[in-house]
């Protein structure tokens, strides 16, 4: 397969997609992979399209800062045959949490300007009730601040102003480092805390310290109606918007929220996205560029064991003990990544300096397709077992 066939630009309207897009391309071989093991994770999407399991996919596969494979499969949507490219972006959901929100806040960690320990309070005053004092930002990063999953807000606010009230105001429903779940409440008050200390909105913050300074022009909040043609199609939203849903958030949360969100609201493709991975598997930088201390980044990628036996780590998940895990059972217990709804996915290995980027959007037209469920494990263990050389 040839890489470089698939950067190709991708027409009027489109987001950027300039010839330097994603990282460098290399023979899989050069790379540790068995060419025709890694073809057969391609010819397993396919067939996953086939059989329904998602529209289209967009996989990407890469190590020591190189592209082994760039796989797009399938078609835009129910209405859309064109086929997907290489530079087809996707509502990435919840890889908000990580590739924006936990970023952000690696950069402001750095900068001694917020503390994971700190309560939670300090940044953001409105956020109070009982137990709520003790809660910190590291509790919100792991998901463990004793939270509710989610509110209704789309349905029980009418404006970005009464929705962030009703959040930071919400009761806890355990003590603060108790119990793990899976809250999108978390980020959006961990969110509050990032505009406070930074002084920015958080898409102006993003694109200004990182989609911009790491060359990923196709990566933003609030995609402008020219990107259109070239983002996937989600849901048919019958709850909410009661539209058929393209290059608006299919959150209802973010999209409450006015498309900017902590918990979801990101568009993207797999070519940024593979600048993104391999900065992090290379200890925060990339080429001339040190975002991020290694430090930093190695202690918010590390499972934090809070509460005790909790696969998180800052913003990021760990692969569970019992190999029941998007990750697969072929990673390593330092491998860390994280899932979106809509259908994506990102898992990354430092043992192998591997990363796995499988984007879909398996809820057009509806999200009671729940097939992504044994995709995604699948994917990363037939990428896993395709690399027959991991000491190169």
């Amino acid at each position: 397969m040839a890489l470089t066939a698939l950067f190709a630009a991708c027409g009027p309207g489109a987001p950027p997609v300039p010839a330097s897009a994603g990282i460098p391309a290399a023979a899989p071989a050069s790379l540790g992979f068995d060419s025709t093991r890694l073809a057969a994770v391609v010819t397993y999407l396919r067939a996953e399209v086939d059989s329904g399991a998602f529209p289209s996919a967009v996989l990407a596969v890469g190590r020591h800062g190189r592209l082994a494979l760039v796989a797009p499969v399938g078609h835009y949507g129910i209405d859309d045959p064109r086929p997907v490219e290489a530079g087809t972006l996707y509502d990435l959901a919840s890889l908000t949490k990580v590739v924006g929100l936990a970023t952000a806040c690696m950069l402001l960690v750095d900068q001694n300007a917020l503390a994971l320990d700190a309560p939670v309070a300090r940044y953001v005053p409105e956020f109070r009730g009982p137990m709520k004092d003790r809660v910190t930002i590291r509790h919100l990063l792991t998901h463990s601040a004793g939270l509710v999953a989610d509110l209704p807000l789309y349905d029980s606010t009418a404006t970005r102003v009464a929705a962030l009230a009703a959040v930071d105001t919400t009761t806890l429903v355990a003590p603060p480092g108790t119990t793990y779940r899976y809250s999108d409440l978390s980020a959006i008050v961990l969110m509050q805390a990032v505009e406070r200390v930074s002084g920015q909105p958080l898409d102006r913050f993003l694109a200004a310290r990182v989609f911009g300074p790491l060359g990923m022009p196709a990566t933003r909040f609030v995609p402008p109606a020219s990107w259109r043609d070239r983002i996937t199609p989600t849901e048919h939203d019958t709850v909410f918007r009661h539209r058929s849903l393209r290059g608006e958030v299919h959150d209802e949360s973010a999209a409450r929220l006015g498309g900017v969100s902590g918990n979801a609201g990101l568009f993207s493709n797999v070519l940024d996205l593979s600048r993104f991975a391999a900065l992090l598997l290379n200890g925060g930088a990339w080429d001339t560029l040190q975002l991020i201390r290694a430090e930093t980044v190695a202690e918010f990628t590390r499972r934090q064991n809070l509460p005790p036996g909790s696969t998180r780590a800052l913003g990021w998940d760990t692969p569970a003990d019992s190999g029941h895990s998007s990750a697969g059972t072929r990673l390593s217990r330092r491998a860390f990544g994280h899932t979106g709804y809509t259908g994506t996915s990102l898992w990354l290995d430092p043992d192998r300096d591997l990363f796995i980027i499988l984007l879909t959007n398996r809820v057009h037209p509806t999200r009671a397709n729940t097939a992504i469920l044994h995709v995604r494990p699948h994917v990363a263990d037939l990428v896993a077992d395709a690399l027959t050389h991991p000491e190169l």
